[in-house]
């Protein structure tokens, strides 16, 4: 769990480098939230999914998602991810704030109907709570005991707004409303995400029904790259929450436990500094799609303008014609 945290980290560094330089469109930062994301997708099966937000790269990797296809999105491609959302169980991107909920709950009741013990678990973040999508997945997949984990990682924050002035009461009663369980637990304990997400993916897995995480835990950059948070934000607050930083907790831990030792630790580092770089290299490397790939998937039939379009913008981009 410290590899991948630490291989997380300074991936997420590197992409935020990245936008700064303009090879990333925009960038949706996690550090803080590695703690909740590692640690809950050490609690997953092979045959499970992730229905993830923009924000979600942590557990990506961790479920053998090829980042550079990952970051192709942030890169603004046409094809978006193009990594295989069956084979690594990790649904492509969500920007829009809690449209991957009900994804998340049609896909484990489909499940459930073929009598597959896999389970679905959709992340949010503490505004998309305040969302329709939300709650009218939450209602579904209660009334259809559908094999459901819903990990809000509530990191304070919804792009601007902070989360007194969003939401009244509390993230984790909400589960109440709907007749299904809400736990609470420090977002920044991977151990601690770790097991909730575990006992929650085994109770889903025998039939009893969704559950509700919120992961407390905060984002200590921005929103994304093109935002301000000092705007906003006071730099008080930040320092406070670096105090609780989940690597250099669990680091600590395994320390004193004398579970890893400091080579250890320097390894995880070298990897990460390798693997930004392997990204790096792979990401500003990777040529536009074909601009012929902006028409496909349209029409069945395409009408003549249509055509005449494709055929023009593909002679702009002095490419064969499709054949």
């Amino acid at each position: 769990m410290l590899r991948w945290m630490v291989l997380a980290r300074r991936l997420d560094a590197e992409c935020i480098t990245l936008a700064n330089e303009g090879e990333l469109i925009t960038y949706p930062g996690f550090e803080g939230q590695e703690g909740a994301q590692v640690g809950a997708a050490f609690a997953l099966g092979t045959d499970d999914i992730v229905f993830p937000t923009f924000r979600e790269l942590a557990m990506a990797i961790v479920r053998g998602v090829d980042p550079v296809a990952y970051l192709r999105y942030h890169r603004g491609t046409w094809h978006g991810a193009p990594y295989d959302p069956i084979v690594s169980g990790f649904a492509p991107i969500c920007v829009p704030t809690g449209t991957q909920l009900p994804h998340a709950v049609g896909w484990a009741l489909g499940a459930k109907l073929d009598g597959s013990d896999a389970v679905a678990i959709g992340c949010i973040g503490d505004g998309a709570t305040s969302e329709g999508d939300f709650h009218e997945a939450a209602n579904l997949a209660a009334v259809w005991d559908a094999p459901l984990v819903i990990l809000c990682q509530n990191n304070g924050w919804a792009i601007t707004t902070p989360l007194a002035e969003q939401l009244r009461g509390e993230i984790v009663r909400r589960a109440d409303g709907y007749g299904f369980p809400g736990i609470r637990v420090d977002g920044n304990d991977v151990l601690a995400v770790h097991q909730v997400t575990r006992d929650a993916v085994r109770r889903a897995r025998g039939g009893d029904g969704p559950t509700l995480i919120e992961a407390i835990t905060y984002r200590i950059g921005p929103h994304s790259t093109n935002d301000d948070a000092s705007r906003y934000r006071d730099a008080r607050e930040v320092e406070l929450a670096r105090e609780l930083d989940p690597i250099t907790r669990f680091r600590a831990f395994l320390l004193a436990e004398r579970v890893a030792d400091e080579g250890f630790v320097l390894a995880c580092e070298r990897e990460a500094e390798a693997l930004a770089m392997r990204v790096r290299e792979a990401l500003v490397a990777t040529p536009p799609p074909p601009v012929d790939d902006l028409f496909a998937f349209v029409y069945v039939e395409p009408p003549s303008s249509f055509e005449a379009q494709r055929r023009e913008a593909t002679r702009q981009a002095g490419e064969p014609p499709r054949a």
